[in-house]
């Protein structure tokens, strides 16, 4: 009778991270015992030539003996320097997964990168639903290697995509859901612990103009150099011949003064060349150097996208982008970094010490180079850029979706404005303690007024509904069971800040936000709006009618949204709406003498109030 196969068993995410953990902490231990093993004998070896070199100064005719042990140390420090690069790397790929572990087990808050420097406090969202800053959804997703990266999940983040843009990354983010072992060589290329490369001057760079378009100079400096080692080497040779050490037969050293004359006329025609050529030239060394750093991290990168094998659309057109110009690109990167790395030997040795760069035309020569590789492929940089952070994004998204199984793949609506989710959640609480909730907007319901007591999640939900509907328009999943959305301009008045030093107080700052909604809303892209706790800065009776004469002109220019009240003054709004609002609360409830929420959404307006309750809690006592 034949068997049925077994289906393999499944493994979660956090199962396979430890799993590599433990098997990267033995690698880690044997070649950390090779290089304790390598130290020591490097140590010996070196006493061992020390003692050698003092034993032979008696017996100079065994002094080539001392070759032997010098070069086994040579090769030695080689096999060391090899183990420890490969110790690097392995504390790379530790670090990695005890990331990702700490992202499954919550521990991660704090600890990545928060991207503050994307903050802008006039964005319509940015601040309001923790897209950056410590605990932030950017910190969540910040396994980058380069700025390029960070700097493209930023605007991913800040900017709703078009349906089609979403659909094509979430086909790329599916395709590379499983491939854990790519994320780990994405997100551990480089040897430096905190990211390199800087994009902007690196494609600024790429795309400048050199002083230098003769194809002749580099020849003239080339000439030059060889013409004063020539001099050079003839004016030592007249030094011998003066000093009596050497009798070279030669017409020329007959008169040996008259040999140093070359050099004395080559070295001031150098000084000239090279002076002239700095001067010409716009681009400095220095900024060529600091254009170009951490190319061996944008190489690595590169040669690991070059190589991976792509089946959906977007990733075959990025991968695609990369071989545009002729060459592989990290190949084409490997050579730069070649000419950078001779470029900066200017500042070493006998080139620095002696002033032999001046003579020799080093720099310039180097940048000659430089200059001949950027009219070759500077052009190209900003795309290879472009597509390297793409990938990483993608590659971010994926592992997103990896570690998170139960988040869905948002379902865009391609015709009518909608929100409507099934059992979703706030992406950054921890899945065991987030309570799930369904809401819906569209089909005629533009409105929601929430009404509940303090501390009863009012501002968690409006927080994961803006959350949620950022996510699933960066392309990625969202926390929820089912989530289909229209593209919308999400705004959000939820944590507005006054700012003394401004002279801005709570309530001008909120306005303001209003009225950039309001703006907002009169654009082409309907809008969902969150606002919690609207004009709590001013009367009952401003407020309410502040309230309705903002959310009616929202709802007027189609927007839809929600907003959060613990005045039930505002719960009236609805009656006057024509059925596209209703309300909505919040509720908490007494457990052994203690105030407990349930956080579940229900129909209506809340009958109970808990500020009084709270207030005696804390001993602070009311009569």
């Amino acid at each position: 009778m034949e068997q049925t196969p077994e289906r393999p068993r499944f493994e979660s995410p956090s199962t396979i991270y430890k799993r590599f953990l433990s098997k990267n902490r033995d690698k880690l231990a044997y070649q950390q015992k090779w290089d304790r093993h390598l130290g020591y004998t490097k140590v010996t070896l070196a006493f061992t030539v020390v003692a050698l070199m003092i034993w032979y100064l008696h017996e100079l005719h065994r002094f080539w003996l001392l070759l032997i042990p010098v070069g086994a140390l040579v090769a030695l420090a080689i096999v060391h320097e090899k183990v420890l690069a490969r110790i690097r790397e392995i504390k790379a790929v530790l670090n990695y997964y005890d990331r990702g572990l700490a992202r499954l087990e919550d521990r991660w808050a704090g600890t990545g990168e928060g991207g503050e420097r994307f903050m802008d406090a006039a964005h319509p969202y940015a601040r309001d639903l923790d897209v950056f800053g410590k605990g932030s959804v950017f910190e969540l997703f910040c396994t980058f290697r380069t700025r390029a990266g960070e700097e493209t999940l930023a605007r991913w983040l800040l900017e709703p995509a078009p349906r089609g843009e979403i659909r094509a990354r979430q086909c790329a983010a599916q395709e590379l859901r499983t491939r854990v072992k790519y994320r780990e060589r994405l997100f551990t290329a480089g040897d430096k612990v905190r990211l390199g490369l800087h994009p902007d001057s690196l494609a600024a760079w790429g795309e400048g103009k050199s002083s230098f378009t003769s194809p002749w100079l580099p020849v003239l400096a080339a000439a030059l150099a060889v013409l004063w080692v020539a001099s050079v080497a003839l004016a030592l040779a007249a030094l011998l011949v003066i000093l009596g050490i050497a009798d070279f037969h030669s017409a020329t050293l007959h008169a040996p003064y008259l040999s140093i004359l070359p050099l004395l006329l080559l070295s001031a025609t150098n000084l000239m060349v090279n002076r002239f050529l700095m001067k010409r030239s716009s681009t400095s060394a220095e900024a060529v150097e600091e254009a170009t750093d951490d190319l061996d991290l944008l190489m690595e990168v590169l040669r690991i996208l070059e190589q991976e094998q792509f089946e959906s659309p977007r990733l075959a057109d990025l991968q695609s982008a990369l071989k545009g110009s002729g060459i592989p690109p990290s190949a084409a990167v490997k050579r730069l970094d070649r000419i950078v790395r001779y470029l900066e030997q200017r500042r070493n040795g006998l080139l620095a010490w002696f002033g032999l760069d001046h003579f020799l035309l080093y720099t310039a020569q180097w940048m000659f180079r430089a200059e001949a590789w950027r009219r070759q492929f500077g052009p190209a940089i900003r795309g290879w850029l472009g597509a390297v952070g793409e990938m990483e994004v993608l590659a971010a998204l994926s592992g997103y979706a990896y570690e998170h199984p139960g988040d869905a793949w948002p379902e865009i609506d391609d015709e009518n404005p909608c929100f409507e989710a099934e059992s979703f959640a706030h992406p950054l609480l921890p899945e065991g303690k987030a309570v799930r909730n369904d809401l819906k907007l569209g089909d005629g319901l533009q409105l929601i007024v929430l009404s509940g007591p303090n501390m009863s999640g009012k501002s968690t939900l409006v927080r994961g509904i803006g959350i949620n509907a950022v996510l699933a328009q960066c392309g990625a999943p969202v926390r929820a069971k089912r989530l289909r959305l229209s593209r919308l301009a999400v705004g959000a008045s939820i944590c507005v800040l006054d700012s003394l030093q401004g002279g801005v107080s709570r309530f001008y700052a909120e306005i303001k936000r209003l009225k950039l909604i309001s703006d907002l809303a009169q654009g082409p892209i309907p809008v969902l709006f969150l606002l919690d706790e609207l004009l709590s800065g001013t009367n009952s009776h401003d407020r309410l009618l502040g309230t309705q004469l903002v959310v009616n002109a929202l709802v007027q220019h189609g927007a839809m949204g929600m907003v959060t009240t613990h005045d039930l003054a505002l719960t009236r709004i609805p009656e006057n709406m024509d059925g596209k609002a209703r309300n909505d609360h919040f509720e908490d409830h007494l457990e052994n003498g203690q105030l407990a929420f349930d956080f579940k959404l229900k129909a209506g307006v809340v009958q109970t109030s808990n500020a009084l309750k709270l207030m005696q809690s804390i001993g602070l006592l009311i009569e």
